[in-house]
């Protein structure tokens, strides 16, 4: 591990230098490149200082041991240095951990109403909203891409692109079937009622073109769009269904006035949807040889139970009961998602340490 560190303070050496050049700024996609990789070194740099210099603590001090004056404070320092070296160490195995690539990036949320009929599509008006709120909780922004309002509220199915720097690294763990058990409002006998959405997050293409689409493959249709509006939208084609022949995948886009928006907003959501795909297929090769399936982004698991008469919300993977969730309903969802990444890391590192 300490090798592995040297060659990183040693590369963080060689970025300050080139950042530095009078031209560096000229290819501006470089430039972009060398802040970010300067930015995730920085801080495992600077715990590999902190960490040497605690080491050169120890050793300054087992020097005093010799002298019976100085014996029992050398003693001190070095349980003190070494009390912070362990824990240094550990540290620096959570950031030396393999980084996702898609952590930073923005996402597509997309959420589907399941069984349950009207209340499974209110169920889903309520998850985007925690979602919006757990998005606002971090500043981030969030833009409607699609939605299929149901008759009574809610959606049939909505797809928002929440955009904001490591939007991924929260909420990729929320890929999953999310069930609701609570009375609806239209019962009349006081009935518990279970119903379940599908929520898929995706991780935004850097550029569409990072997928490789044979515009050949596509089949694109215009159509007026319905709904609100005003009555320029029933005059014009506006909006744009795209079909991928080959994964059979459909995107359909109408929340914008312009055709060539609608048509830039669904090329991107195909795009997340086919990275996606050729994501989910590399986390279930990964994941069979794994116990856990946090990561496995599989749609048809049941991940999550929102049992409202109790107040609490259960995550099945990680075994994890909250007794608050007015609140997480509310987005507050710090608690929940730093518990499925603490649990990430432990399986990464447990891993590592086979490895080892």
């Amino acid at each position: 591990m300490l090798a592995k560190l040297d060659q990183l303070a040693n590369r963080l050496e060689e970025l300050n230098n080139l950042l530095m050049q009078e031209d560096v700024t000229s290819n501006m996609d470089n430039y972009r490149k060398l802040t970010r990789e300067h930015a995730e070194l920085g801080p495992l740099v600077s715990l590999y200082a902190a960490y040497t210099q605690a080491d050169n603590d120890v050793k300054t001090a087992q020097e005093m041991l010799s002298d019976p004056d100085m014996k029992a404070f050398a003693q001190e320092e070095i349980d003190g240095a070494r009390a912070r070296m362990e824990q240094l160490e550990a540290d620096l195995q959570k950031m030396l951990l393999p980084k996702d690539p898609n952590d930073e990036r923005n996402i597509f949320l997309e959420i589907r109403a399941g069984t349950g009929g009207d209340e499974s599509a209110l169920f889903a008006g309520d998850l985007l909203r925690m979602y919006t709120r757990f998005a606002e909780r971090n500043r981030w922004q969030v833009e409607m891409v699609s939605e299929s309002s149901s008759e009574v509220g809610g959606y049939k199915e909505v797809i928002v692109r929440i955009i904001g720097f490591g939007a991924y690294s929260k909420l990729k763990f929320e890929s999953g079937g999310h069930r609701v058990q609570r009375v609806p409002a239209t019962e009349t006998q006081g009935r518990i009622h279970t119903s379940a959405c599908t929520v898929a997050i995706m991780p935004e293409a850097d550029e569409v073109g990072d997928v490789d689409i044979n515009p050949a493959d596509l089949r694109i249709d215009t159509y007026r769009a319905s709904g609100a509006g005003g009555q320029h939208i029933n005059k014009t084609d506006s909006a744009v269904r795209i079909t991928h022949i080959p994964t059979g995948i459909v995107v359909e886009c109408q929340d914008d006035r312009s055709q060539h928006k609608n048509k830039a907003s669904a090329l991107k959501v195909l795009a997340a949807r086919i990275k996606d795909v050729q994501l989910r297929a590399q986390q279930s090769k990964e994941a069979a040889t794994r116990k856990s399936l946090i990561g496995s982004g599989d749609r048809s698991e049941r991940i999550r139970t929102y049992n409202f008469p109790q107040g609490r919300m259960t995550d099945h993977r990680i075994n994890l009961t909250l007794y608050k969730l007015d609140f997480i309903m509310d987005g507050d969802l710090e608690e929940l998602t730093n518990a499925l990444v603490a649990e990430h890391q432990a399986e990464l590192l447990a891993e590592l340490g086979d490895e080892l």
